[in-house]
């Protein structure tokens, strides 16, 4: 076999080897299924400004494909705004669904390179949780991520990141995201 078959992401052998076991003794599961684990994480990415220039749709597919390494889905509109000049079907935004490996690997390049490197980064919000164990962030530019070469970029995107648990309550998560070192304020 191959070493790319037997490749495990970082933080995924770290939840299996100490966070299963961390949460079992906080929280006292008893079955093995019932501990929370990762799902899946949503890169969403707006892009207004395409409606008057597509190339900056291109550029934001563009950044959003190094950023994870996966073809991103362009979002339509829903509906027709004539305030905002935008017709339904009109491509207004791009999003990422992460999963598995790719999903690790995102996971440990957000919380040891991308976010130390946001400017007066003090922390992320602890209250940002939806109730059902999943937590929303938003990054305000996405040059902070090592894949994005400074010179070549024409605009900055900020973007949404939802990291989405399988854990019931926010308590979970938060204990969950924290044992991923997660940098929570409060």
């Amino acid at each position: 076999m191959s070493d790319t078959q037997n490749y495990q992401a970082r933080l995924k052998a770290e939840y299996n080897e100490r966070i299963r076991a961390a949460m079992q003794a906080k929280f006292g599961y008893t079955n093995p299924m019932q501990i929370p684990r990762l799902d899946k994480i949503v890169i969403n990415m707006g892009v207004g400004e395409a409606v008057a220039d597509s190339k900056k749709m291109q550029s934001a597919l563009a950044a959003l494909s190094a950023i994870s390494g996966q073809k991103p889905v362009t979002t339509k509109a829903r509906k027709s705004i004539a305030g905002f000049k935008v017709r339904e079907g009109m491509a207004v935004g791009a999003k990422v669904t992460l999963r598995a490996e790719r999903m690790y690997e995102f996971l440990d390049r957000l919380i040891t390179i991308a976010l130390p490197r946001v400017k007066d980064f003090r922390g992320l919000n602890g209250k940002s949780f939806d109730g059902r164990g999943n937590y929303a962030m938003g990054l305000k530019e996405h040059l902070v991520f090592p894949e994005i070469n400074y010179d070549q970029v024409d605009q900055i995107w900020g973007m949404d990141i939802i990291v989405c648990t399988t854990a019931r309550t926010n308590e979970e998560a938060k204990a969950l995201l924290s044992e991923f070192n997660f940098p929570f304020r409060n």
